[in-house]
C-alpha cells in the first residue's frame, strides 16, 4: 500500500515552507498531491521522485 504524508510531513522531509507548498500546489507547479475535501496528502513515492528530479550532479574531485 502506498504511503501518504501531510503538507506539515512533507515540509519536515523536504524543508521546504509550508508557504511554498501552498503557493506551488496554487500555481499548478511542485509535488504532485491528492485533494479529499479539505485534506491534501502527498505520496511518498511522488515526493521522493520529485527531489530526485531536481538532484543537480557535479563532478567529485
Amino acid at each position: 500500500m502506498q504511503q501518504f504524508l501531510n503538507e506539515k510531513e512533507v515540509s519536515q522531509l523536504t524543508r521546504f515552507a509550508l508557504s511554498t507548498l501552498r503557493n506551488d500546489r496554487s500555481q499548478g507547479r511542485g509535488i504532485p498531491y491528492v485533494k479529499i475535501g479539505k485534506a491534501v496528502r502527498y505520496s511518498l513515492n511522488d515526493v521522493n521522485a520529485f527531489m530526485e528530479s531536481h538532484k543537480i550532479e557535479t563532478e567529485g574531485k
